[in-house]
């Protein structure tokens, strides 16, 4: 008797999982309010606590969700960290590689 174990595509599951946390961390208001300032370019976290009127503790929590999906970067320079948008991983969930997952017929 032979034993079939259907095999797992692991490169479609590692990509899921890639584009679920980047998912999970633009679905909130807050955080696409704060990827939108951050469009305008670089910006200090103690600036960025005034443009969005949110305590740095709660800022701070909303930044490591984006940084940890990959989706903004983070330079520290002294004492402040500088936030921007990481284009290269935002563009790439624009592309049309992600609509590929959902309409392969089209690629």
């Amino acid at each position: 008797m032979e034993n079939n174990i259907p095999l797992k595509d692991i490169s479609l599951e590692s990509t899921f999982s890639a584009y679920e946390s980047k998912f999970k961390a633009l679905a909130d208001k807050k955080r696409l309010h704060i990827l939108n300032l951050l469009c305008q370019g670089e910006i200090c976290v103690c600036d960025l606590s005034e443009m969005i009127e949110m305590p740095q503790s709660k800022l701070s929590y909303h930044l490591k969700i984006l940084l940890d999906a990959g989706l903004i970067l983070k330079e520290t320079r002294g004492t402040w960290s500088y936030y921007k948008i990481n284009e290269q991983e935002i563009n790439h969930l624009l592309s049309p590689e992600l609509c590929c997952l959902f309409r392969p017929s089209s690629c």
